[in-house]
């Protein structure tokens, strides 16, 4: 028990004082000052207790609330700005759109294969690039897809009863098996319940497949669902329907869209002074330098102006920088001089798109594709802007040429393959690499030699010089039949006059060929005629192929050839000029891109010369007629389409069956049996004896499919049977003409008393 005291009051003794009452109020002590509220010293004249007291009307603020909301502001700042926030919200964006997208994707090519759409899309194709026999096919073929699919879902409405009353009769004959079985065994066993046994024995199997499937029913489902969604994610990926935002960084400058502002900035910092003040000089900012950006396939087209004093020969001669100034490769730019003066049409692809390949030749999976070589254009590829590249034949020699291993076969093959689907076009072939690459001609082409050897050369030269023939055949019938009053359409679509294409696929191994012509002569010596190769005027081959580009387009006889690593030596400058189309592959120099194009398109910007070796493989630079080009371009870049060996081979037993059968010949094998002593006694003539190699020489100018590819040895082993074979004589290995006689009228006699025994 406490007791107050009076102030000024002595305690007595005993009793208890509260000294509660004498000590100061202060507030929760807080080890932390409010550097905004300084305590003030107190007033004189106050008491501790007042100094602690608010003032009356105002309101203390919580600081330590306020505190706790800053910290909690912080932290959730600091979670939605960090990189790994941001990297899962764009993987979640990212893949949800790749699932979204690729139904989309899913869905459309669901419909595109139930519906006639890819029909009309192609149609309307055809009709922008004037086909119009294309164009009433694929009406055709949209047609025939509408009555199949009518028909298909008529047969659906009329076979479902049917299908119903067959799954009865079905039960029921099961059924009625099974109480047959039950039958006997009940008869057996003197059982009446075992009648319905196997019956029973059915249903617990049945009950048994349906608990089966009861368990199995949800991850089943779970696993189809599952698949689909992958299914949907990897469509979606492959079109990339994410958000460009969204989509992983690759490291390089993807999804960069060209802008005016970005083509004028790359043309001001080009290095060119003249160039750089013109453009700070313009008003506008340089707009008007600048024509519309449109989308012209996988990227985009714009020309440009440039200012008085700068030469379009400058521009095209930065175009890496160019192309470095608007985040390209080189190859991603490609400029050209249009009709328009002091003018450059640039045309740029998105980044990454020339790597992508283009879709298969309509002759891989168009089985009814037809060809026609008068009229008709071949579909070798697409160009720049996406759009097919045709390209017409009708009496047109051709040119392509290349770096090695860079498609030139390939590209030419898809040309002779279209053209093959024409029953009229006859091919000769010379393929001078000789690994197989036109062996799915045998049964199309007359004549096919493969080998690299110069017996190959001289076998191409015998067919080359065999089409100047037959074009001076048909010349001579020309002249005749216009005598006779006949049209020019009217001669050209004769049989006589059916296409001969001579095709030569690595003729730099005919241009560099160093065979010659040899012959023996009276004397006995060895004599040298004109080479069959080389790039003189005296070389067969060279003349033999002149003489075509001068006179055979006239009456349907055509080149067509194939070369590697064009040169003035493997490559003649009036062989290479002689050429309607013109075309090629990555090469090495420019020097080399005008040999195989000429100046005129080089100079106006044809650059083959900066292709990728090896990444652009099938890339073609076109110059010269035939192929469609935009008024006043001499050339266009177009990525042709590669069939493989196989589908190659697919392709050329369909055009097979389309004609009658062709004995295609191989000049290097023997068609006939040959008697070499009679040969042998040819070369020798009237000379009493001839040494080996003169004999061996004169058989193979004689018959050079038969000798071409004897030695000493094989001459040897040919006449030893008959007692013929060389001897030395003054030292030298030769052949008697009296030993060769003897042998054939040895064999002679022999051959007669082996009659008259049969006849006995």
């Amino acid at each position: 028990m406490t007791t107050a005291l009076n102030i000024g009051e002595e305690p007595g003794a005993g009793e208890v004082v509260d000294l509660d009452q004498h000590r100061a109020r202060r507030g929760p002590l807080s080890l932390v000052k409010d550097p905004t509220d300084p305590d003030p010293a107190p007033a004189s004249g106050t008491t501790p207790e007042q100094s602690q007291q608010p003032s009356p009307g105002t309101t203390l603020p919580d600081s330590t609330s306020t505190r706790r909301m800053r910290r909690v502001a912080r932290r959730v700042r600091t979670v939605a700005m960090h990189d790994r926030t941001r990297k899962t919200l764009r993987a979640a964006v990212r893949h949800t759109a790749y699932v979204w997208g690729g139904a989309g994707v899913v869905t459309k090519r669901a419909w595109e294969g139930r519906t006639v759409a890819v029909h009309h899309r192609m149609r309307a194709l055809a009709l922008t690039t004037g086909d119009t026999v294309a164009a009433a096919e694929w009406q055709a073929k949209a047609d025939a897809f509408r009555r199949e699919r009518h028909q298909r879902r008529m047969d659906l409405i009329t076979r479902t009863p049917h299908a119903v009353k067959s799954a009865a009769i079905g039960v029921a004959g099961v059924e009625g098996a099974l109480l047959l079985l039950g039958a006997c065994m009940a008869a057996h066993d003197h059982q009446l319940h075992d009648v319905v046994v196997p019956t029973l024995a059915a249903i617990d199997a049945i009950r048994a497949v349906c608990w089966f499937v009861g368990v199995a029913w949800g991850p089943a489902l779970a696993l189809m669902l599952f698949a689909g969604l992958s299914h949907l994610w990897r469509a979606g990926q492959k079109h990339e329907t994410a958000p460009a935002w969204a989509r992983p960084a690759s490291g390089t400058a993807t999804d960069v869209p060209i802008t005016p502002s970005i083509v004028v900035t790359a043309l001001r910092d080009l290095g060119i002074a003249q160039l750089k003040n013109g453009i700070k000089e313009m008003a506008d900012g340089a707009a008007g330098m600048l024509g519309p950006i449109t989308l012209a396939g996988c990227g985009v087209e714009v020309d440009v102006t440039l200012p008085s004093g700068v030469s379009t020969e400058e521009v095209l001669n930065k175009r890496r920088k160019l192309a470095e100034n608007m985040n390209r490769h080189e190859h991603e730019l490609h400029m050209v001089i249009p009709p328009t003066p002091r003018t450059v049409r640039m045309w740029i692809a998105d980044s990454g798109a020339l790597d992508e390949p283009i879709g298969p030749s309509p002759l891989v999976f168009d089985a009814d594709m037809t060809a026609d070589y008068t009229s008709g254009r071949a579909p070798w590829g697409q160009d720049l802007r996406g759009e097919t590249a045709l390209i017409s034949l009708f009496q047109r020699h051709m040119l392509i040429t290349g770096l090695s291993n860079q498609g030139k076969t390939a590209s030419l093959r898809a040309l002779a393959l279209w053209l093959a689907l024409d029953p009229r076009v006859k091919f000769r072939i010379a393929d001078l690499k000789g690994v197989g690459d036109w062996g799915m001609f045998k049964g199309l082409a007359e004549v096919l030699i493969e080998g690299p050897t110069d017996e190959h050369v001289m076998e191409a030269t015998h067919m080359v010089e065999e089409g100047v023939e037959e074009m001076q055949r048909r010349g001579e019938l020309m002249r005749e039949l216009a005598a006779k009053g006949w049209s020019q359409d009217k001669i050209l679509s004769d049989p006589r006059f059916d296409p001969l294409v001579l095709i030569v696929d690595e003729a730099q191994v005919a241009y560099g060929s160093g065979a010659r012509e040899t012959y023996v002569a009276e004397n006995g010596t060895v004599k040298y005629g004109a080479p069959y190769g080389g790039q003189k005027q005296t070389s067969r081959y060279f003349q033999a192929i002149k003489k075509i580009h001068d006179q055979g387009r006239a009456v349907s006889v055509t080149t067509w050839e194939g070369t590697q690593d064009p040169t003035d030596q493997n490559l003649p400058a009036r062989s290479r000029a002689g050429n309607h189309i013109r075309a090629s592959l990555v090469v090495g120099t420019e020097s080399q891109a005008k040999m195989a194009l000429g100046d005129a398109p080089v100079d106006a910007g044809a650059a083959p010369h900066k292709l990728r070796q090896g990444l652009d493989k099938g890339t073609l630079v076109v110059a010269g007629d035939g192929i469609k080009l935009a008024p006043g371009q001499p050339s266009i870049t177009v990525r042709t389409h590669f069939i493989d060996i196989d589908a190659a081979k697919e392709i050329a037993e369909r055009a097979k069956a389309r004609r009658a059968g062709v004995d295609t010949s191989s000049p290097q094998e023997p068609e006939q049996e040959v008697d070499h002593l009679a040969d042998v006694l040819t070369v020798l003539g009237q000379t009493d004896r001839l040494r080996s190699p003169e004999v061996l020489h004169g058989l193979k100018n004689l018959n050079s499919a038969v000798y071409g590819e004897w030695t000493f040895e094989v001459l040897t082993q040919a006449l030893k049977p008959f007692g013929a074979e060389p001897r030395k004589y003054n030292g030298n290995p030769s052949i008697s003409r009296a030993r060769v006689l003897a042998a054939i009228e040895r064999r002679a006699e022999e051959t007669e008393d082996a009659t008259e025994i049969d006849a006995q």
